[in-house]
């Protein structure tokens, strides 16, 4: 097994609050045993158009508090054929690097999981998406600080609720997990929720508006936003010709839940993972995702860790139907 003497790192697909402090501890472990690193911007695009700038300590400085990624994110659709992955290897190969630190969700590590099978390139994986979608870790970087924003919106969106007696619909990010959904109605006392694999159900959401208590006058529905945003307005359509009585308004938060200085948790999380991701990588450590399970860092294969159907917590879908009456 050829020793890593220098490794790239990347962030890819969508951005998520705590990918600078993933950097940050990925760059600074790393020179701490003494590897050189290369920053790759703007994801495999970048990769494919040799986007490479050296980092050290100080490039790292200042940036464990704020939001985004200082290497850029993004898609690309020519990595995802054969020659596009190609022009990548090659790039990677010019730069002399021998292993790749790859910080994003699943379709990152669809393609990491590619590149490694068809080169040898040893990749480990650092889970960094707001939807909390992937298995192998308990909690994804950046999955607290969107909920936590989620909430803040949501508390402010109730006041007005109150004040008017409305209906508020609003749309949380989740395309097809639901997670961000259940735990931000939970937090915030939805009436219902709407999530994938529930959204269909409009006579049960009928059934939890009007089993209320009718002393309630203002309710908010929290609505995941399912594969394609502003699906909120075709449930709140529904709910207006139901009940035409009803205040209704719409609110979709959108990329409001992707933005903003990280928590905490997200801050420790990342940095940890990021020391994890690289101490694996040198002992040898391929094609896996590190992830953090019962507070233990826990190594998953890429072809694990990608997007599967999860299933909603049942303790937590009980708690949903107790307390929102």
């Amino acid at each position: 097994m050829a020793q890593i003497k220098k490794i790239g790192v990347f962030t890819s697909g969508s951005d998520s609050p705590g990918m600078n402090a993933a950097i940050r501890a990925v760059v600074r472990t790393a020179k701490l045993y003494d590897l050189d690193v290369v920053g790759i911007r703007r994801g495999y695009e970048g990769m494919i158009q040799g986007e490479f700038t050296d980092m050290d300590r100080g490039s790292v400085s200042n940036i464990i508090q704020r939001g985004g990624t200082i290497l850029k994110a993004g898609r690309s659709e020519e990595f995802k054929t054969s020659a596009g992955r190609k022009k990548a290897y090659e790039q990677l190969k010019s730069q002399q690097i021998d292993g790749l630190v790859a910080l994003g969700g699943n379709g990152t590590f669809i393609g990491a999981k590619e590149l490694g099978r068809e080169y040898d390139m040893p990749i480990i994986g650092v889970p960094c998406t707001i939807d909390n979608d992937l298995l192998g870790t308990d909690f994804t970087v950046g999955y607290d600080t969107a909920i936590n924003t989620a909430i803040e919106a949501i508390d402010k969106i109730r006041d007005t609720a109150e004040s008017h007696d409305r209906l508020f619909i609003v749309e949380v990010m989740g395309a097809d997990s639901g997670l961000i959904a259940l735990r931000v109605g939970i937090a915030i006392g939805a009436e219902a929720m709407m999530i994938p694999g529930t959204r269909s159900d409009m006579p049960a959401l009928f059934a939890r508006l009007e089993m209320g208590r009718k002393d309630k006058a203002s309710k908010i529905v929290v609505v995941a936003e399912g594969e394609e945003p502003g699906e909120a307005f075709e449930i709140g359509r529904i709910i207006k010709e139901k009940y035409p009585n009803y205040d209704t308004r719409i609110s979709i938060l959108g990329h409001i839940q992707r933005g903003g200085k990280p928590t905490c948790m997200d801050r420790v999380l990342a940095s940890r993972l990021g020391v994890a991701a690289v101490e694996v990588l040198r002992n040898g450590h391929r094609n896996e995702m590190v992830g953090l399970i019962h507070n233990s860092i826990i190594c998953t294969s890429f072809e694990r860790s990608i997007k599967h159907n999860i299933d909603l917590n049942p303790d937590l879908l009980k708690v949903v139907e107790m307390l929102s009456l």
